[in-house]
């Protein structure tokens, strides 16, 4: 009797030992599995520069031309944002989330945030300059926050023409006549036309990183851009802003639209 119960003993302590093994070898084959990777957060930070130098408001710089200009306002729409995924894909970033008004009297508006952006690595970003058409067409219930022609696009919008100014750049040069006060206005829109077409003004942007930069919960990386407002009187076309000091929806328009096309570049990652 007594070498049964040993034997019966022995048999519950040998299954035990191979319920514990089997157990830890299932949670070591799971500690092996990669745990999925968290969205995480980034943040676009336009920084305006000329040159080397900071940019400020309401101080003279010269231009390609030779003219000494002081802007006196300096702002513009970016929108549409896609990151683009190391192997050429994209993440399109939610409309309702892809649309900003940049000021340069305003350091928050300057810092893009977004938000869930799926986990992976990038090698750069795509947006235009601008409004899109779509958007610019839409019913007024669906443009709010920056778009509200109303409230958030504060100036930015032709309530006569009915769109959305791209870029508004006003300021002071000594050169331009004083029946003007010396002053130029460079209020650029058209995003192509509703019913009748227009010059379309949408400028596409696209950045690269130089290397693949990673995205989750615990790496939330700040791309470190420069604006540089004298690029709309040079490259394609230097231009003369004493001769033309006022340009708002007339083909000139286009001329600084073209010139303004890479005003934005990408300088470092934080």
């Amino acid at each position: 009797m007594k070498k049964e119960v040993r034997n019966i003993f022995q048999l519950l302590v040998l299954v035990l030992a191979l319920s514990i093994s089997a157990c830890k070898k299932k949670d070591d084959n799971n500690n092996d599995q990669p745990t999925p990777q968290q969205p995480g957060e980034v943040q676009i930070h336009l920084e305006n520069r000329v040159g080397n130098l900071r940019f400020y408001l309401n101080e003279y710089y010269v231009n390609e031309n030779g003219d000494s200009v002081k802007f006196t306002m300096f702002n513009y729409y970016v929108s549409n944002f896609e990151f683009i995924k190391e192997d050429g894909s994209s993440y399109v970033v939610p409309k309702d989330s892809c649309y900003f008004l940049v000021k340069a009297d305003d350091m928050e508006s300057q810092e893009l945030h977004f938000h869930k952006v799926p986990a992976g690595k990038y090698k750069g970003v795509r947006f235009i300059i601008g409004v899109d058409s779509l958007k610019s067409a839409a019913p007024l219930e669906q443009r709010t926050g920056v778009l509200d022609p109303a409230t958030g696009a504060q100036g930015m919008y032709w309530s006569w023409n009915t769109g959305y100014i791209f870029v508004k750049a006003e300021g002071i040069c000594p050169g331009i006549p004083d029946s003007l006060q010396n002053k130029f206005k460079y209020h650029i829109g058209l995003f192509g036309g509703y019913s009748t077409p227009t010059i379309n003004n949408i400028k596409k942007v696209e950045l690269m990183f130089g290397k693949n930069v990673e995205i989750n919960s615990n790496k939330n990386p700040n791309i470190h851009c420069y604006v540089n407002p004298l690029e709309m009187f040079k490259t394609p076309t230097k231009f003369d802003v004493k001769t033309q000091p006022i340009i708002m929806a007339s083909p000139a328009s286009k001329t600084i639209a073209d010139n303004y096309a890479d005003m934005i570049t990408f300088d470092h990652i934080h």
